[in-house]
């Protein structure tokens, strides 16, 4: 079975609302510790000397705001969907931005879910830029063609939000399979006003970046080849023009995790990431950099 060939109805609910087994991250640590693997991650970073791994200094506050989404997409990392209910309160939000106040963190890196239907996701974003602090938001682009969040772009704009948008391929096929019927269209249709507001021009400060990881079993090309492919294609074809674009492997968790499993990739994956361990990706791993809440 493909990523693709999973039900509509299977595909449009999270592991929580079925309530499988892999929903809660107790049993997917317990399934990967079941796998029979030559080396661990532990070895690897000591054969390279990156053992123990350090801290280097802290750069970004990463905020999880929540798992509710208006996408549940195949692959998703954390289960979010329009079924989880999970959302950061006010309180928390707010302690959050009394930690950076304290602090001379420079970034800010908002996600989710989709960040922008917490009920604090504004008021977050304007207390840290008012704190002079770079704020970044994962945005997955559907959510700014939804009605209550139309005027998203000007408000990122006016803030000199950096938006990072996911979007699984230049090519609406590969983009619908795994994120629903429509959303290739509405994704451009996001990216058009985007651009209109100076987002991916280069010489405005709104920086747009697109942020892509592959369909099924495999791990994504060499990012800086992709990313002339990308910029080309989506210039010629939808006059569509961005800063850079971010590759991202596939982690073994979550639904990718559940559909390895089913599909009877999961072996081979692993092994796959195993075989293709990369000392300098391990160099700049987020937690060397990042505080995540």
């Amino acid at each position: 079975m493909s990523l693709t060939q999973q039900s509509d109805g299977a595909r449009r609910r999270s592991l929580h609302a079925r309530r499988l087994p892999l929903a809660d991250s107790d049993r997917q640590l317990a399934q990967l510790s079941d796998l029979q693997l030559n080396t661990d991650f532990q070895m690897a970073l000591t054969s390279e000397g990156l053992w123990p791994l350090q801290p280097t200094s802290i750069d970004v506050l990463q905020i999880n705001v929540g798992r509710l989404c208006n996408q549940t997409c195949r692959h998703c990392h954390v289960d979010a969907g329009p079924d989880r209910t999970e959302v950061m309160s006010r309180e928390t939000a707010a302690a959050c931005v009394e930690a950076l106040r304290r602090s001379s963190i420079p970034s800010v890196d908002i996600t989710g879910g989709a960040p922008e239907l917490n009920p604090n996701f504004r008021w977050l974003v304007e207390q840290c830029t008012s704190l002079g602090r770079h704020v970044m938001d994962r945005c997955n682009l559907t959510i700014l063609e939804t009605g209550p969040h139309r005027d998203l772009p000007a408000f990122f704009a006016d803030h000199k939000v950096e938006l990072l948008c996911s979007l699984p391929h230049y090519e609406p096929a590969g983009t619908d399979l795994q994120r629903g019927d429509g959303v290739f269209e509405k994704s451009i249709r996001a990216l058009h006003r985007l651009n209109d507001l100076g987002y991916g021009d280069g010489g405005t400060g709104l920086r747009l970046v697109l942020v892509t990881n592959p369909v099924g079993a495999a791990l994504p090309a060499a990012q800086g080849s992709l990313e002339a492919e990308w910029k080309r294609e989506l210039k010629r074809r939808y006059d569509i023009s961005f800063d850079a674009l971010y590759t991202i492997t596939n982690m073994p968790i979550s639904r990718y995790l559940d559909w390895l499993l089913e599909s009877g990739n999961f072996d081979a994956y692993m092994q796959l990431l195993v075989e293709s361990f990369n000392p300098q990706a391990a160099q700049g791993i987020m937690c060397r950099h990042t505080i995540s809440v």
